[in-house]
Order: C-alpha cells, then sequence, then structure tokens
C-alpha cells in the first residue's frame, strides 16, 4: 500500500484546502479576487487542479515516488472510471476517497478531459533489472498472453504499442514498477475493484507472483512510442468482457 502524505491524510487541514481548491466556485468579473491589473482571473481547470500535483506530479506527469501513477494523457474513459471508482469506494485510497466524495459525474468528467487533453513528454526508460527468462515471461504475457489460461496479450486490450485504447483503456508504459505490482496484487486480494465483469481482476488472479513481477519491471522500463496518444477504439471488441472498457 502506498504510504499517503501528511497533507493527503482524510480529515486533515491539507485534504480540505485541496478538496476546497479542486471544487472552488468560478470567479467572475465582479470578484475582487478575480481582478489584476491586466484584467481578471479566468477560473480554469489547470488552477483547481494544481493539488493533484502533490501525488501525480506537475501537470500529472508523476514523480519519481513510485506509488502514483501518471495520469496526463490517458484516456478520458479510463480517469472518469477511477475518478468514480474512488468516489463509490470500488478502489480504496484514504485521500483520493475522499477527494471524490462529493462530486458530480459531470465534475469527473470535467477533471477527466482535462487531464486526458495533456500532450506531456514522458519520462526516459529506466534499465529493469530482468533475467532474459523474465524478459522472455513478461514480453510473452505482452504479446501473446497464455490462452490456456484464459489470460489474454496485455497488447489486445490496451493497444499495439501499449499506450492505451479509446475509449477507456491506459497505456502502461513507463508507470512505475511498484504502482503497477501494487494495483495488480490489490486486484488480486480484492482490494480493488471495476464494474462488473471485473475483467482485469479475472485476469490478475490468474497471474503468478514471478509473473506480476516481470510484467510490471519490464513496463516500467520501455520507452515510449514518437506518438503515445491512445489508439482509436476500432472495430475489434475486446478479448474479454470488461465493464469498464467500452462504452
Amino acid at each position: 500500500m502506498a504510504a499517503v502524505p501528511l497533507a493527503a491524510q482524510t480529515g486533515s487541514p491539507g485534504t480540505e484546502r485541496m478538496r476546497s481548491t479542486l471544487m472552488a466556485p468560478s470567479t467572475g468579473p465582479g470578484d475582487p479576487a478575480s481582478a489584476t491589473a491586466s484584467g481578471h482571473i479566468r477560473d480554469t481547470m489547470a488552477q483547481r487542479m494544481q493539488p493533484c500535483a502533490m501525488c501525480h506530479g506537475k501537470e500529472g506527469r508523476s514523480t519519481r515516488v513510485g506509488y502514483f501513477p501518471r495520469i496526463a494523457g490517458k484516456p478520458q474513459g479510463y480517469l472518469f472510471n477511477q475518478l468514480q471508482n474512488f468516489r463509490d469506494g470500488r478502489r480504496r485510497n484514504p485521500a483520493m476517497n475522499h477527494l471524490m466524495q462529493f462530486m458530480t459525474d459531470d465534475y469527473l468528467q470535467e477533471i477527466a478531459a482535462y487531464f486526458s487533453s495533456l500532450e506531456l513528454p514522458y519520462p526516459p526508460a529506466r534499465p529493469n533489472g530482468l533475467t532474459p527468462e523474465q524478459v522472455q515471461v513478461a514480453e510473452t504475457l505482452v504479446f501473446r498472453g497464455a490462452p490456456q489460461r484464459q489470460i489474454p496479450a496485455c497488447v489486445a486490450c490496451h493497444g499495439a504499442k501499449m499506450t492505451g485504447r479509446q475509449p477507456a483503456m491506459p497505456g502502461l508504459l513507463t508507470l512505475p514498477a511498484d504502482y503497477l505490482i501494487g494495483q495488480l496484487g490489490a486486484w488480486q486480494t480484492g482490494l480493488r475493484h471495476a464494474k462488473a465483469p471485473d475483467c482485469m481482476a479475472d485476469v490478475a488472479k490468474r497471474l503468478t507472483a514471478d509473473e506480476v513481477s516481470a510484467l510490471a519491471n519490464w513496463l516500467s522500463s520501455q520507452a515510449v512510442p514518437a506518438d503515445p496518444r491512445p489508439v482509436p477504439a476500432g472495430n475489434e471488441p475486446l478479448p474479454i468482457r470488461c465493464g469498464s472498457g467500452e462504452r
């Protein structure tokens, strides 16, 4: 489990300040707080989302802290689903559960649309420290899956280049290995859920601990292609039924 920063702990003054900023009402032309020497400050999502940088890094690019994912550039449908999951208790993180508690679907869509629209550079790939055998395990799962165990290839859902698939499948490259291991483990143990049918929970439970480690470290070390945008949905259905995958 990720350690929650002091300022982001549920009910702390820091969390309350974060939530008030995220949900701040729009400033109008008559509001003195919006006045500057050259005119007025527009209330923008970029201003409102500044508290997210505490964990997710500037503009949602992620940081070197291993438990917080990049959110910039992820598909809007994926981000919306995760915000809903935090609000409705399917995903557990004290700070996120608290911050999302009173947000409407419409506002969650605004947040998701903002972060999905950000096209920002990715961090460079890092060495993974895997043995050739572990690399083979990871690449087999990514590109071919394990059909005999009903594990589809990762690329079948997350895109041929693993940069994500519209409307709601995320890219996985360069995500911290600790984060990926933590999320796969949460699905395996029932700490993380998605809308039924929960396809990732089913897949994760069929992976061994060694496979999870190899996959996470391989994905975190792959360079992002020149075009990092999620691929269009296309006409081919997902290989397994997924409650949050296509909408």
